[in-house]
């Protein structure tokens, strides 16, 4: 098969697309033939940063139509069209997952949308409404809403008839982003966000604030609400995650940290995915899809999702 991989961490121009060995579908597994790829923001982190061995393949997320199955899988059958994520592999153009990882991907619902829908609405649903709990008399900070996630975050917060403030910069991103739900839009290059975030809600601050960042984690403290919740998923600014408690004790805030992994096989959160996919396909809910490249040109493909401020996911397409 042929598989974007790399040898040592580093720029997106670090990976080759190379023949590779077809994966072993073991005994609990699927092999998938893929289609479509997400490039998630976990695959830009690995590529810049994980000491792997040699060619390795990177990628979380990834929709195709299955080709074998493992003597012991039970609810999947060859020819059914799925949505995948495991912690590695979705680069190429065969991936072996184990089947508790797939999802059937519902009429309606091109295989790009399918590929994208399982990490960013699964991942946003849990932080929004699993942990945040938000309520519909209640407001909500979205940082990076213009990524994968927050896009997601802003739709189902919206669906909630929360107040919706979202970050992001440029007037395309911006009415977007209107357009999906958010009631305000803060421009971080041009206004401070605490500053703005007082403003709207009078004083009082963010009943929730979901922030994939990382590095605005301080300032996302200094917008949350006395009693509010703070959920941190992710560092896609890069750096270090520390801040100082003392405030958040005082003020009886809750934080949650969201690492979903392993979290998409439990039962509830497994089922959760599957009524997103079914919302999508009945266009209650949009996944956004930026641009689309061809995985040979995955260097390409990690360059764009890096550095040109995509709105929504960047696909490859096998």
């Amino acid at each position: 098969m042929k598989a974007a991989v790399y040898d040592a961490p580093g720029v997106p121009a670090v990976l080759e697309y190379v023949d590779m060995p077809d994966p072993v579908c073991g005994p609990r597994d699927v092999l998938i033939s893929v289609e479509a790829i997400s490039v998630e923001g976990g695959d830009l982190i690995n590529r810049r940063s994980t000491e792997h061995r040699s060619r390795w393949i990177v990628g979380y997320a990834a929709a195709g139509t299955i080709v074998a199955v493992g003597e012991n899988v039970q609810h999947r059958t060859v020819g059914e069209k799925v949505a995948a994520f495991n912690m590695q592999g979705s680069h190429a153009e065969l991936w072996a997952v184990p089947e508790t990882r797939t999802w059937l991907v519902p009429d309606g619902l091109s295989m790009a949308e399918a590929a994208i829908l399982p990490i960013s609405f699964g991942t946003a649903y849990h932080c929004v409404i699993t942990k945040g709990q938000l309520r519909a008399a209640e407001t909500v900070l979205i940082h990076a809403a213009a990524g994968g996630v927050g896009l997601a975050a802003v739709q189902l917060a919206r669906q909630t008839g929360a107040k919706v403030i979202a970050v992001a910069s440029g007037n395309e991103r911006q009415a977007r982003l209107r357009a999906l739900g958010a009631s305000y839009l803060i421009d971080r290059h041009n206004q401070d966000v605490v500053e703005e975030v007082q403003r709207l809600t009078g004083g009082k601050g963010a009943d929730l604030v979901i922030d994939p960042v990382g590095s605005t984690l301080q300032s996302s403290l200094m917008a949350l609400a006395p009693e509010g919740c703070l959920v941190f998923v992710g560092n896609a600014g890069g750096g270090g995650l520390a801040v100082d408690l003392w405030q958040p004790m005082q003020n009886n805030q809750t934080l949650h940290g969201v690492f979903m992994g392993a979290l998409f096989e439990r039962r509830a959160v497994h089922e959760t995915v599957d009524i997103l996919l079914r919302a999508a396909a009945e266009r209650r809910l949009e996944v956004v899809i930026d641009r689309t490249f061809s995985l040979k040109d995955a260097a390409s493909a990690h360059e764009h999702a890096e550095r040109a401020k995509p709105l929504g996911r960047v696909v490859m397409k096998v």
